[in-house]
């Protein structure tokens, strides 16, 4: 039985990098790298009880605390009705709390409980040991490559969500 393989050193794109050939072959890159790199957490998420939207949710809570609901549903682009089961799994397992606005009463704030914060950072280290041999193996150069691409896939509005979480 073989052994994981090392990837491949980071190599320039072919000049003809706009090519049909070269954009399938990246999102197929895509594909394969999110799927693997998601599989990563699906043991701990299935011991659980919890899927991937749960992971996702606790992991932008983590991110910013004090998320409104809201905002949260702006972030993961699902319908209410899936957050709110999402959410109601959550709180129900005593992983997130919510709490009203200080200045607005009908507005819901999320916190990870201690162990919602256990758990996303339980999670968190699978996902950041995976990318760290991905980075490392890449390199630098390639790094910012790979963010500068993944950027340019997020329309403008959106990626001012981002930036508020780098904030």
């Amino acid at each position: 039985m073989a052994g994981p393989t090392t990837p491949e050193p980071y190599r320039p794109a072919s000049p003809l990098f706009l090519r049909e050939a070269e954009i399938r072959k990246g999102v197929e890159l895509l594909y394969f790298g999110y799927s693997h790199l998601t599989r990563a957490i699906d043991e701990g998420l299935a011991q659980q009880g919890l899927g991937r939207a749960h992971h996702r949710a606790l992991y932008f809570i983590a991110r910013q605390p004090g998320l409104t609901v809201s905002q949260l549903l702006g972030l993961l682009a699902i319908t209410k009705q899936s957050l709110g089961r999402v959410l109601n799994d959550l709180t129900e397992r005593g992983l997130v709390e919510m709490r009203p606005g200080d200045r607005d009463r009908r507005q819901r704030l999320l916190r990870l409980t201690p162990d919602g914060a256990s758990l996303e950072a339980s999670l968190f280290e699978s996902l950041r040991e995976r990318l760290s041999a991905a980075y490392q193996s890449a390199g630098q150069g390639a790094v910012g490559g790979f963010w500068a691409v993944l950027e340019g896939l997020i329309p403008d509005e959106e990626r001012k969500r981002l930036a508020a979480l780098g904030e």
